[in-house]
């Protein structure tokens, strides 16, 4: 029988089923079926492009099997499936007579391998298979949340995003010009703290990444100013989250400017990071204007895997049109107004600094004694946390980039 290593592998093979499941729109399930460390079939879901009810991915993967053995009996097989079968599915595996199914997440709604009721666990079956759950666990639902969350974006989106009478929203003509990573911008206005205004974020590359970074902007920037390095990080298969704060950016601008505080925008940031459900991630701020993103290591410190402090957004190369396009008249610029360009950082969160946090610390600056120069980075060196430096070239950000990956690989993963 497989071991323990080999059902992880194996597992990543049924994940990557899902993925295509998720990319033809269909719930993210995938499936393979192994004899002796051999892949004899695979599949994921498709019941809506076959217009068929049973088209789920351990169905599929059964019949390329058994297609492969030329036999319905299953013997000595092992199926992979992301989530635990349905009972329609669970029939299947016992008519097929499989030695064994390892699923990942758990279903709690039509779970039949022990969630809702266990066809599995009947003595008077005339075939028994063994049952592992879990494996990979974190990654399978992680793929099925993510999914899910999109559809329900995007069942908002299709209806109007009404527009509040203290707010302004900047024209999508604005940001005809600024690239950007298709697919990958979201909005959400049902967040307690919004009280209805329309908040912008980027989430892009796969829900089920190992490493998550979420990247929150400092006063006088928005999203687009990661945009470099977003594209590099997705490219090498990891997940970034980048939101707009109200009032940057594509989110709504409230008009007067006493709504913007940092105590205001944090909350907003920690009701974000609850809604999108993110496993431990590593934080970027920008080390002269990110306090309301560093503020999360005393509001969410459960939450923060590793830091990376920035002088600057990564692969930004300042002031540009990307950065003016959100404010187009002074209407829309109550928030640059309003907010100090260094906002101090909370007490608690010098605290947690100074006496609390052990996690990984990358510091990325083309003026390090400016970065050295704030509050946090000091209580960074009084608890004695070693950061890698880096003194940022005047190269193109793909330079950065390069450095940052390679670096944060090594710092972060793990």
């Amino acid at each position: 029988m497989a071991r323990s290593d080999d059902d992880q592998g194996f597992m990543e093979m049924a994940l990557q089923q899902a993925r295509l499941a998720a990319a033809a729109g269909e719930i993210p399930v995938g499936a393979v079926v192994v004899r002796d460390g051999v892949v004899l079939g695979a599949g994921h879901n498709a019941p809506i492009g076959q217009h068929d009810p049973t088209a789920h991915a351990e169905i599929a993967a059964l019949r390329a099997a058994a297609r492969q053995l030329g036999n319905y009996r299953l013997d000595d097989c092992t199926l992979y499936v992301t989530l635990e079968p349905c009972a329609m599915c669970s029939g299947a595996v016992l008519q097929a007579r499989l030695a064994r199914v390892v699923f990942g997440a758990a279903e709690p709604k039509t779970g039949a391998a022990g969630s809702v009721l266990d066809l599995f666990d009947n003595p008077a079956v005339n075939h028994q298979t063994r049952i592992e759950g879990g494996v990979l666990a974190d990654q399978c639902a992680a793929l099925l949340r993510h999914f899910f969350q999109q559809r329900r974006e995007l069942a908002r989106q299709k209806i109007s995003w009404p527009l509040r009478q203290d707010a302004l929203r900047t024209p999508e003509q604005a940001f005809v010009d600024i690239p950007g990573l298709p697919g990958a911008s979201h909005y959400i206005d049902d967040l307690p703290t919004l009280a209805g205004l329309r908040l912008h974020y980027v989430d892009v590359g796969p829900a089920d990444s190992a490493l998550v970074f979420f990247c929150v902007h400092g006063q006088g920037a928005w999203s687009a100013q990661f945009l470099p390095w977003m594209q590099a990080v997705d490219a090498a298969g990891y997940r970034v989250v980048a939101p707009d704060l109200i009032g940057f950016g594509r989110s709504d601008k409230p008009k007067r400017e006493s709504m913007h505080t940092a105590a205001w925008h944090g909350q907003i940031l920690e009701e974000l990071l609850a809604y999108l459900d993110l496993p431990a991630f590593v934080l970027v701020v920008t080390g002269l204007e990110g306090a309301w993103g560093l503020n999360l290591l005393s509001s969410a410190p459960q939450r923060v895997r590793g830091l990376l402090l920035c002088q600057e957004q990564p692969g930004s190369a300042g002031p540009s049109t990307a950065f003016l396009a959100p404010f187009p008249d002074r209407g829309h610029q109550a928030a640059l107004r309003a907010l100090p360009q260094r906002m101090p950082v909370a007490p608690e969160t010098l605290a947690v600094l100074r006496d609390n946090w052990c996690g990984p610390t990358v510091f990325l600056a083309s003026d390090a004694e400016a970065l050295f120069d704030t509050d946090a980075v000091q209580a960074l060196l009084a608890a004695n946390v070693h950061p890698v430096p880096h003194k940022k070239s005047a190269h193109h950000a793909a330079a950065v980039c390069t450095f940052d990956l390679a670096t944060l690989k090594s710092r972060f993963a793990g």
